[in-house]
Formats: structure tokens, C-alpha cells, sequence
């Protein structure tokens, strides 16, 4: 029998959330009432009743001109609150720490910003390097050193494209980096899972990078090596690779993935 203390049948809870799932499921383009209700498995009728209960929750909204219904600023606002109160450098400082310490090289943290990567944090190890970004805020094309390049290669193929046809006239002037070689790397790294490369652009460094992969499969963030060529040998590479991988996955489930520092990494990045 129907709960009627506050007119609202019982089962409307379930069905409610299969809808906020089914517009979550759209992408960001929304859903027309009957395609939500059909894939949320419930009738136009109790999909129509129930949607207009989110809407005057403030969780779904719906498009004026198209009428789609999709989940509302409000609904991503309460996720953000919701998650993971730690910020992503808080969450990540300790395995940088413990990669520097194991590895003895400078391990750094990059997320994206734009068509570029900001180094967020990093870690020195005892062996002086020279790197792409720096010091913690330097920034550097994306595409360009292993950690930059392991974002780039995992975001998706639309993105993915925007930054190849942005950032392929900015790396013009490096010589080394055409159409081709940008491509093939990108398609190496995606199928490898780590970039390695060295561009020869910093003799005598070398480097390794694996990307942060949420759920979905793109990257939140990378966590990049910066060694020496000499150190980071043939020999020694896959063992590397597999401490970061291993790194990596374990810090995925921990990330915020509304944290600020994924958004605006700019404004959250200073010393220590």
C-alpha cells in the first residue's frame, strides 16, 4: 500500500534514482521524458510526476527550448560536497614521498589545465634533473614530456583531437615533434599504457609516466619520474612502470573527481 504521509508513493525513491542515473548516463545532453522513462523503466506518467518532484528539488532542470531534462548545477554542486574532502595534492603528497624515497628519482604530479599540464606537485629525489615544468606551477604543452603525454594519450578521442589540432602549431618550433610523430607516440603511450619516450629535447634525461584513470577511464591526473638515461635503462624501465601502475590504480578511488584542482589547477598549485 502507497506510504501517503507525505503524498508520495512508497516507490518512488528507486524510481527517482533510476531517473537521476538514466541523465547521468546522457553525457550532459539530457533526455526527452519518454526515452528517460523508457530506459529508466518506468511510465511516462510516473517518470513525468517524478522528474518535476527533482526539478522542484533542484536536481534535474529542464531545457526551455528543447524540453530535455537533465541533471541540474545543484545536483553536481551536492556531488562535489559529497566527495572526497581532501584535496588532490593532500591525497597524493604521501606516494609521491614514498616513490622518491623507493626509486630515488623526482617524481612529479601533473594534471590538466587547458591544452597544457601543470606540474601540481613534485618530490626530489638525490639525482639532479631538469625538467619540462619546473618547479610546482610550471606549466608545459600537452604532449610534451612523458607526463603531459600520458594525459594527453587517455583522454577521449574528441578531446583528444581538440589538443592535437591546438597544441600541433605550438610544437612547430621544437622540430622533432610533426603530425606523424605526435600521432604514432600518442597511439604508442595509449597502447602501452606509460609514455618513456625521450624527446631528446633535454639531453641526458630521461623519464616514465602513467596516467590516473578514473572509472570511466580518464585521466584525473599523472604521476611522471624524471631520472636520468643512464638510470633508467631497459632494465630497470618495466619495474618502474609497474610501481607507478600500482601507485596509480590505488590513488584513482581515492580522488574527488570535482576536486578544484582538476578544474582550475592554476589557482591551487604553490611551495611547500
Amino acid at each position: 500500500m502507497d506510504d501517503v504521509s507525505d503524498g508520495r508513493p512508497s516507490g518512488s525513491l528507486p524510481r527517482a534514482v533510476a531517473l537521476l542515473r538514466t541523465l547521468a548516463a546522457s553525457g550532459g545532453e539530457g533526455m526527452r521524458l519518454t526515452n528517460a522513462a523508457a530506459t529508466a523503466g518506468v511510465t511516462p506518467a510516473s517518470a513525468h510526476r517524478l522528474l518535476r518532484m527533482l526539478i522542484d528539488e533542484g536536481m534535474v532542470e529542464q531545457d526551455a527550448r528543447s524540453k530535455y531534462y537533465r541533471l541540474s548545477i545543484e545536483f553536481f554542486s551536492l556531488a562535489a560536497r559529497a566527495g572526497n574532502p581532501s584535496n588532490l595534492r593532500d591525497i597524493c603528497r604521501p606516494v609521491l614521498l614514498r616513490l622518491s624515497a623507493a626509486l630515488g628519482d623526482t617524481v612529479f604530479l601533473l594534471v590538466r589545465s587547458g591544452f597544457d599540464a601543470v606540474c601540481l606537485d613534485r618530490c626530489e629525489g638525490p639525482v639532479s634533473i631538469r625538467s619540462f615544468t619546473n618547479d610546482i606551477g610550471g606549466k608545459v604543452i600537452l604532449g610534451v614530456g612523458q607526463g603531459s603525454m600520458a594525459i594527453l594519450a587517455h583522454l577521449p578521442e574528441s578531446e583528444r583531437e581538440e589538443v592535437i589540432r591546438f597544441n600541433l602549431p605550438r610544437l612547430l618550433h621544437f622540430g622533432l615533434f610533426d603530425e606523424v610523430f605526435f600521432r604514432n607516440e600518442i597511439e604508442r603511450v595509449r597502447e602501452s599504457g606509460f609514455a618513456a619516450r625521450g624527446s631528446g629535447l633535454l639531453p641526458d634525461m630521461a623519464g616514465v609516466a602513467v596516467p590516473i584513470l578514473d572509472r570511466e577511464r580518464r585521466p584525473l591526473a599523472a604521476i611522471s619520474i624524471g631520472t636520468t638515461v643512464e638510470r633508467l635503462n631497459a632494465e630497470r624501465l618495466p619495474t618502474v612502470v609497474q610501481v607507478l601502475r600500482r601507485e596509480a590504480e590505488a590513488l584513482a578511488p581515492k580522488i574527488n573527481p570535482f576536486d578544484a584542482a582538476l578544474r582550475r589547477p592554476g589557482q591551487q598549485v604553490g611551495s611547500y
